[in-house]
């Protein structure tokens, strides 16, 4: 069994790549998602990706999949009825949250729909204290009371979350076990179980989104191991995490939330590894797709996790990579605001009927529509000649919009690509300028469908020297499946001032956290020698109401242990904040640990260099509108298939492959690397 797959299932296209891992070959397909049952597409995907390599699907070794449906459920409130039960008094708190303003001045902004109306809320008779000690005791005939209403309330999925829930477990456990006998057909999940941290509101949310697409999650896993079985395949399937890691199919059907960012962690994780094998350590990734644009920073060849997002309005708190996303893609549609200005995204035309070139009826301009008619994209068929494309249609979409504007149809278009790039630096500064990190300092690596198509001039508006293109750029999410381990993270809340009083707490606390882990092992069957742990605590100021992930050095807590942690913390809190408060007392807020299990990954093979000349590759020219050129300028066209390692190319210049179509800019050389990466310099 040579072969090894990932499918990445996003909003416009399903993205297949095949790995051989005898010879390093690479191959590469995508699909039409189909958005009603997004199975159909990836076995679609999965079929035809290895009929093109003469392969079965009893063949693979591995199959790894990351997919948008628990996010795509929760941007469009398309979960199931839940129920929540709290603990006396606090049935309001989904509503009241931090009672925050995220958009201070805004007298129309609108607060994300609540996942649990009010009238399936219920409040039980139980407290805990501070310390967990028990306060008043669960009353569990109002708890079976409250299970019968919200079962006589057909809910479909429900949350218990009490009171300080995450420092003692006895009230959550025995609601389970009640939820259990009450309520045996509906989802439930417990806050000790999905969010066992600090922060009441923050666990509470995070518990509900699990509910909420808990059922979606795993009627969409049903289907797709439904159809993998009928395709033949043989070996376990696995998904992707928010972490970047891979599960089993069961526990992300039991932790949904973990999944939401599931497609782009697994693309951070590609370009990781690509960076590395290109010699690069500094790398801010930028991924773009047909909905949304998506950019991490990579510091010393790392993406930090965070313990702590907000997703599309939804406080999250699972661990997931530090990843930004803004609505700008190649879907993402232009108009015109009530104040004459172009604007672009965040509505998106989505796969169905997409872009105006695609002739599915749709008449408002996208970015790729803008690309057709600077004919940065081909003016003609994309994906390697597998869909054809109307410019024609494309021009008069964006003519329309020009009329409205008064400006010209190309200045129009340039005018949307201007607006999409200030829309994508504005999201690298929010991960890089405003956390300490300097843009120039770092290469730019560029995948995703429509990445490579805005590189170029994104790397100049943020001064940056070098993009870096992989090989199979449309697919490095799919691939990034192949390169990553199995990994699960456990935390655990407990509040110690850092000095040698926490010894005792600290070693529990990381001893409790390793039983979970070894749990873990044994359930994804994961032997000794590929098991890894590794330890972080959050770390604060005393006041602060902000953490920073600090890693805890191997062996046992001992003196030198709280050493390295202070200093540790200070480094990060210099970086981040540019000063430290010298004489504060500093806290440990919360433990956590990364138990990953290692798994054979794709490996590549540097090719032999075949000199700087191009021309082999070269096959056409076209005219493209550049407004750096001034106009309509003659690019030669090269084959990315074609090119060799050590050729070079120099912009003005377009690149095309299936899965994308690099744009360089006038004045800017492009060279392919031992492993095939496209490196581009400004």
């Amino acid at each position: 069994m040579a072969w090894r797959i990932g499918v990445d299932s996003g909003g416009t296209f399903t993205d297949v790549c095949l790995f051989n891992d005898e010879n390093g070959a690479v191959e590469i397909w995508k699909v039409s998602s189909t958005p009603d049952d997004p199975s159909r597409a990836i076995a679609q995907g999965v079929v035809e990706g290895l009929e093109k390599v003469g392969a079965k699907a009893a063949d693979l070794a591995f199959f790894g999949h990351g997919t948008t449906v628990a996010t795509n459920a929760l941007i469009e409130l398309r979960g199931v009825k839940t129920g929540l039960v709290v603990s006396d008094g606090f049935r309001d708190l989904l509503e009241i949250g931090r009672q925050k303003r995220p958009s201070l001045y805004d007298m129309f902004a609108e607060k994300p729909r609540e996942l649990v109306t009010r009238d399936l809320r219920h409040e039980v008779p139980e407290r805990l204290k501070a310390d967990g000690s028990i306060a008043v005791p669960l009353e569990e005939d109002a708890l079976r009371e409250a299970f019968r209403t919200l079962a006589a309330q057909d809910v479909k999925a429900l949350a218990i979350c009490f009171l300080y829930g995450f420092l003692n477990t006895e009230h959550e456990a025995r609601a389970l076990a009640i939820a259990a006998e009450e309520l045996p057909d509906v989802f439930v999940s417990a806050s000790h179980e999905v969010a066992p941290e600090f922060r009441e509101y923050e666990r509470l949310s995070t518990t509900v989104v699990n509910a909420y697409l808990g059922p979606v999650m795993q009627r969409y896993i049903r289907r797709l191991k439904d159809r993998l079985e009928e395709i033949g395949l043989k070996v376990s399937p696995q998904l992707t995490q928010s972490n970047g890691g891979v599960i089993g199919f069961d526990q992300a059907g039991s932790l949904p939330v973990r999944t939401v960012l599931s497609g782009p962690s697994t693309g951070v994780v590609g370009a990781q590894a690509i960076g590395r094998m290109a010699g690069f350590d500094n790398i801010i990734t930028f991924d773009v797709g047909g909905t949304s644009s998506d950019v991490a920073l990579l510091q010393n060849g790392v993406c930090q996790l965070t313990g702590e997002a907000d997703v599309h309005g939804y406080p999250i708190k699972a661990p997931m990579l530090d990843i930004h996303t803004v609505g700008a893609g190649g879907g993402s549609i232009a108009h015109v605001d009530s104040g004459g200005l172009l604007k672009v995204g965040p509505r998106s035309a989505g796969a169905h009927p997409g872009p105006v070139c695609y002739g599915l009826g749709s008449e408002e301009p996208t970015v790729t529509d803008a690309n057709i008619v600077l004919q940065t994209l081909n003016p003609v068929e994309i994906l390697g000649g597998r869909m054809k494309v109307r410019r024609d249609l494309a021009l008069a979409s964006v003519e329309r919009l020009a009329e409205k504007l008064g400006i010209s149809a190309m200045e129009t278009a340039q005018g949307i690509l201007s607006v999409v790039t200030a829309n994508m630096a504005k999201a690298i500064r929010v991960i890089s300028v405003q956390r300490g990190h300097d843009p120039r300092d770092y290469a730019l690596m560029a995948f995703g469908g429509a990445g490579p198509l805005h590189a170029a001039r994104l790397a100049r508006e943020l001064d940056m020297a070098k993009v870096i293109v992989p090989l199979t750029p449309g697919t490095l999410c799919a691939l990034g499946l192949l390169l990553t381990d199995l990994r699960s993270d456990f935390a655990l809340s407990r509040l110690m001032r850092l000095d040698h009083t926490a010894g005792e707490g600290l070693e529990d606390g990381f001893v409790a956290l390793a039983v979970q882990a070894e749990t873990w092992f044994a359930a994804e069957n994961i032997a000794s020698d590929r098991q890894v742990i590794t330890r972080t605590v959050d770390m604060r100021y005393a006041g602060q109401n902000y953490e920073l992930p600090v890693t805890v050095p191997a062996g046992p807590i001992a003196a030198d242990t709280f050493a390295a942690l202070e200093k540790g913390f200070e480094a990060a809190h210099r970086q981040r904040f540019g000063f430290i408060a010298e004489g504060e007392p500093i806290q440990i807020v919360t433990l956590r640990v990364e138990a990953a299990g290692l798994v054979d990954k794709a490996e590549f093979q540097k090719q032999a260099d075949a000199g700087p000349d191009a021309a082999a590759a070269k096959i056409g020219e076209r005219d493209v509108w550049m407004a750096e050129a001034g106009g309509f300028v003659t690019c030669p066209v090269y084959e990315r298939s074609l090119l060799k390692a050590g050729n070079i190319i120099s912009g003005p210049a377009i690149v095309e492959q299936m899965d994308t179509t690099t744009v360089l800019l006038p004045e800017m050389t492009g060279k392919v690397d031992p492993y095939l990466n496209l490196i581009l310099e400004v």
